[in-house]
């Protein structure tokens, strides 16, 4: 075994170089530095020993992060603990200021009221005493028998007063109706005075009046004098002054009236205007409050269309998706952050990376988590994948589509040769399916489609391929075989599809077959019959003798009817690529199998890195047809090169956008194969030392499909390379060419060639170069032929091979030369170039090389048993008389293994 060197040790125990070193000193066990290296003995040992120490410390470190989650746990609790009351608190403090605010309202709502109350009474009180004051006026001044006339001419005054006030443009300040109150009581005064000496004055002519003739009837709204005081210059003048007086009183009330009216006015407009303005902004928050509502659920509603579109979760969308693989600075550009932000975690998660390195999957999701953000690693799988959504009722039932797996040599392509009623298993090479493939058969006029894979344990990915694209899976067991590893792989890969299992029990006929061994066989591996109580359903069968085949396809049709499978056929067409190969007159040819819409001649489309245009499609019979409906199975041409297995296809309306999809695909490929770099770190830089001075194997992988290219390169992957490392530098489809010779010259590689045979002039080329080209068609001997070259190319063995021993029987001091021992050759022969060990008392005690051989004066290079010798050891001069001095070589030995 492999030497393990301290700090490689040290690492797997969970400790540093350093402690280490001081426990392999407390072991006596030898070891300098932590690039020492230890042997397979000491490194048990070491384990042994240090198993205690190992458990303590495990427990240790459980115990530390069971303590650090319950901690967490309880500051997570205490901090929603806290901020539970913190809301509690907020919550009574919006209700408390909510409450002081409707009882301020309320109250200022109240004083509002009570103010416009009172002022209302004021008016009203000021009113009738102006009023009051106004009929007692007019009662003092205008005669009894000349009331009516003189209260219908004021009246008629006033009006026409308050006629021209209103088309005054311009009224006098408040200010100026302020300053002519006083004025407006000292006249109210002396009016009053002038009306009590004019009513007086009146009384005493009254006489005088009644002597002479009745007065003149003086029209409304006159002021004419009586005759008799026309005469008299004073009476007259008196009578003026006080009809100016009345009209300046009354027009100092219409000022103030129309004062008061138009300050309410204003007042009333004001209160309306800041009412409005409150309505109206709330009635802005509400309807902007509902916009927002409105355009939310709109968006809400528009994520889950594109969701259902896509066929993905609806949170997803929001997630900022990333490929697998993908650098700091990338992922710093798809979350739109600083790449030293990123470059500070992973060195605080004890993971230090440059801006052009690759993160791993966990890595970028605790980023991401750290910086609170949602993500999602896309897979070069999914990257090449097409989402769609169907609507319900576009849906219509399509056939089924079956894969037939199990163990090599179980009778699946037999089984599938009694349903055709075909030959398929004697064309096969070796009586093994080679290749994947597909046919349909109809039964009862219902169609189903049969995927048949190969049997061979190293076509694991090609029966992976056919579970995923299946709708029911036939597990065929030999009854007199049973369970075998092909069968429970078959098994693994059916279940990880989710893909529902029918178990056909083949080769009933035969004399030691026992079906009920198998079905409690399979019950251990979660395959449990019906008629047990499980849910998975068993058939009998014999394929030689084509016996259980209807009782088969009924229960297959049954299936099929329980999974209520449909498809949307007036669509686009999409599906998967069941084979490519590359045919020497069609081109580039694929079989595929159309799971949705309908394949029509001329559609345009992309499978992985493969675009073209359907010329041609043919089915299973090699005939032509003009398209292809959901779970139908057909060959296509006019794809401009061979695409992988498996690949997803799907049909574009533009040639143009398939072909710049097609483009992007390779470009990424091969900027991704370009990329593909081991940074070397602190931790592997001694392994990367030792990688170096591997031996490689290089290989040109030619092949007529592409899932055997797939099947050999697995294979290859599972052979040990600890000492030996395997490369396929090139594979492609088709035959063996000139340029396949010349890379695998340059790149002094072997040309393996699986169903292909190759040209003439790469033939002539290959014998030029004396490059080697090994072709096959069954992949045993491929496989045993390659690990046959890889143990050619192991390290020979070293091994000690006893060639003499010497008994001293007296030893010289030469000067300038050093001791010598005088010897008898005992057994073997000694030579010059061997190399010598002293054992003394059965201890050896020097191990090194001669340094000088002689028999009496000359030197000799070999001295055999039975003669006498002197010997000189390099750099030992402590040789004693009965020492034993073995003689040895190391040689080296061609491995097996």
């Amino acid at each position: 075994m492999a030497k393990v060197r301290v700090s490689s040790l040290a690492k797997e125990f969970g400790m540093t170089s350093k402690e280490l070193l001081d426990h392999l000193a407390e072991m006596k066990i030898p070891a300098k530095s932590a690039s020492s290296a230890l042997e397979d003995a000491y490194v048990s040992m070491v384990k042994k020993k240090l198993a205690p120490v190992l458990e303590a410390r495990a427990a240790e470190i459980e115990a530390q992060k069971q303590a650090e989650k319950e901690a967490a746990e309880r500051e997570e609790a205490e901090k929603a603990a806290a901020a539970e009351a913190e809301r509690i608190e907020a919550e009574r403090r919006r209700e408390e200021e909510r409450r002081l605010s409707q009882a301020a309202m309320a109250a200022e709502e109240a004083a509002r009221a009570a103010a416009a109350e009172a002022e209302r009474a004021e008016r009203e009180r000021a009113a009738e005493a102006a009023r009051q004051a106004e009929l007692e006026a007019k009662r003092r001044a205008v005669p009894a028998s000349d009331s009516g006339s003189r209260f219908r001419s004021l009246l008629d005054q006033i009006a026409q007063q308050e006629a021209v006030l209103k088309e005054k443009k311009e009224a006098e300040t408040k200010k100026k109706a302020d300053a002519d109150a006083p004025r407006a009581e000292r006249g109210r005064g002396r009016k009053s005075d002038r009306r009590g000496g004019a009513a007086a004055e009146s009384a005493a002519s009254a006489p005088r009046s009644r002597r002479s003739n009745s007065a003149p009837v003086v029209p409304a709204g006159m002021d004419v004098p009586a005759p008799e005081k026309a005469g008299r210059g004073g009476k007259k003048r008196r009578g003026g002054q006080q009809a100016d007086q009345h009209n300046d009183h009354y027009s100092r009330m219409a000022r103030e009236a129309e004062e008061y009216s138009r300050e309410r006015v204003l007042e009333e407009a004001r209160a309306a205007v800041e009412e409005a303005s409150r309505e109206s902004t709330g009635r802005r928050k509400k309807r902007k409050e509902k916009r927002e509502r409105e355009a939310a659920q709109m968006r809400e509603e528009k994520k889950i269309e594109e969701a259902l579109a896509q066929g993905v979760n609806p949170e997803d969308l929001d997630a900022v998706r990333v490929s697998q693989g993908v650098t700091v600075q990338e992922l710093a550009e798809a979350l739109d952050v600083s790449p030293n932000d990123i470059i500070k975690r992973l060195f605080l998660l004890g993971t230090p990376l440059t801006m052009t390195q690759s993160m791993s999957d966990d890595l970028v999701e605790l980023v991401a988590d750290d910086l609170g953000r949602q993500i999602k690693i896309v897979t070069p799988e999914e990257e090449n994948s097409f989402s769609f959504y169907d609507d319900p009722k576009d849906l219509k039932p399509r056939p089924p589509v079956v894969t037939v797996m199990g163990h090599v040599d179980h009778g699946k392509t037999s089984l599938l040769d009694a349903i055709r009623h075909t030959g398929v298993a004697t064309h096969e090479a070796g009586g093994i399916t080679q290749h994947i493939g597909a046919s349909q058969v109809m039964i009862n006029g219902r169609q189903i489609t049969f995927v048949d894979t190969p049997g061979h344990e190293a076509f694991t990915a090609m029966r992976a391929r056919g579970a995923k694209i299946t709708d029911v899976v036939v597990l065929v067991v030999a009854a007199d075989d049973g369970v075998m590893p092909q069968t429970v792989e078959a098994i693994n890969h059916s279940k990880a599809a989710g893909v529902p299992i029918v178990v056909a029990v083949n080769k009933c006929d035969k004399p030691d077959a026992n079906p009920d061994r198998v079905r409690q066989e399979l019950v251990e591996y979660g395959v449990i019959p019906e008629e047990w109580g499980g849910q998975n359903m068993f058939v009998n069968v014999s394929a030689r003798q084509k016996t259980g085949i209807d009782d088969l396809l009924e229960t297959i049709l049954l299936q099929a009817d329980v999974l209520e499978l449909k498809a949307n056929p007036d669509t686009f067409a999409s599906g998967y690529i069941i084979e490519a190969k590359l045919d020497r007159g069609r081109g580039p040819v694929a079989t595929v199998l159309v799971n949705r819409g309908t394949l029509h001649v001329g559609d345009t489309l992309v499978a992985g890195m493969s675009y073209g245009r359907v010329r041609a499609m043919l089915d299973q019979h090699g005939n032509n047809v003009k398209e292809a409906k959901p779970s139908d199975a057909v060959e296509i041409l006019g794809l401009n090169s061979v695409p992988a297995a498996g690949d997803e296809f799907r049909v574009f309306e533009d040639e143009r956008d398939a072909r710049d999809l097609a483009e992007q695909r390779s470009l990424k490929a091969r900027i991704e194969e370009q990329n593909k770099v081991k940074h070397v770190t602190l931790e592997t830089l001694f392994s990367e030392m030792s990688e170096n001075e591997l031996a490689e194997l290089n290989l040109v992988v030619k092949a007529d499909v592409q899932g055997s290219i797939e099947a050999l390169a697995d294979a290859l992957g599972k052979m040990d390379q600890s000492e030996v490392r395997i490369n396929i530098i090139h594979s492609a489809v088709g035959a063996i060419s000139e340029t396949d010779v010349v890379l695998a010259a340059a790149s002094n590689a072997i040309i393996i060639g699986f169903g292909v045979r190759p040209q003439g002039k790469a033939r002539d080329l290959a014998e030029k170069e004396n490059v080697q080209i090994k072709t096959y068609s069954i992949i045993y001997k491929a496989i045993e032929d390659i690990d046959a070259a890889r143990v050619g190319l192991l390290k020979p063995t070293e091994e000690e091979v006893r060639t003499g021993e010497a008994e001293v029987r007296e030893t010289f001091r030469v000067p300038k030369v050093g001791l010598i021992a005088g010897c008898m050759v005992t057994e073997g022969e000694i030579e010059r170039t061997d190399s010598v060990r002293v054992v003394r008392d059965g201890v050896v005690v020097f191990d090194g090389s001669f340094a000088s051989m002689r028999r009496f004066k000359d030197d000799v290079k070999s001295v055999k048993a039975g003669y006498e010798c002197g010997l000189g050891i390099e750099k030992f001069q402590d040789i004693k008389v009965g020492d034993i001095l073995e003689a040895y070589k190391v040689v080296e030995v061609a491995r097996t293994e």
